[in-house]
């Protein structure tokens, strides 16, 4: 039995390493970054890495988990604190995006988006997991249009809705980061907020027909 003091100490390590790896997947992507990147920057030794993850691709699954689990503390909360409007909370979380453009003076990229571009053909496990988190994203756009339903067409289909606006904010964030540009993430999302506008213009004229 592990004393919980060990146990604490192993969950601590654990985490050490998965947040090291994610912020060097992010800034390196995943085949530049070795273990021995993941050592150096997390100071941990060699045996406890191989202790938790017997290789670099169990630190990339582990890394995809903690995204999968994050999705609201790390994302969605932090975005959506203050705004109520369920509208509004799907471009409050497009300008977290922004925002993270801005400063790293668009070189920020999408982590799921970047690891599905770089990684080509993911093991199933790997790939299950990035479509986890693609899912999970786009479920939660998806649930502020189920709440803003009764100002949308009743036609209209809120799941494909948020998986196209992600479409968007990936194709935005790639655009931005390939010219150094914030103009591309803005035109893009901007055109989004006029169709979803006239989106809720034609549910409001079919209101009064």
């Amino acid at each position: 039995m592990i004393a919980p003091g060990n146990a604490m100490n192993a969950a601590d390590t654990r985490g050490r390493i998965l947040m090291t790896a994610m912020e060097l997947f992010w800034e390196k992507g995943y085949l530049s970054t070795s273990v021995s990147d993941i050592l150096s920057r997390s100071q941990v030794h060699s045996g406890s890495l191989y202790h938790f993850f017997p290789g670099k691709q169990d630190v990339l699954v582990g890394v995809l988990e903690l995204y999968r689990d994050g999705i609201d503390e790390m994302l969605l909360a932090p975005n959506w604190e203050g705004v109520d409007d369920p509208i509004e909370r799907v471009f409050a979380l497009l300008g977290g995006y922004r925002t993270h453009l801005i400063v790293t003076d668009c070189t920020y990229g999408c982590p799921i988006g970047s690891l599905a571009l770089e990684i080509h053909e993911p093991d199933p496990v790997v790939r299950d997991l990035m479509a986890a988190n693609f899912t999970n994203w786009s479920a939660a756009i998806a649930g502020c249009f189920d709440a803003a339903a009764d100002r949308l067409p009743k036609d209209a289909d809120r799941k494909a809705l948020g998986e196209f606006v992600l479409t968007v904010m990936e194709g935005a964030v790639m655009q931005a980061r390939t010219y150094r540009d914030i103009g591309y993430f803005d035109r893009n999302i901007a055109v989004l907020r006029d169709y979803i506008t006239s989106l809720m213009a034609t549910a409001k004229d079919d209101s009064f027909a």
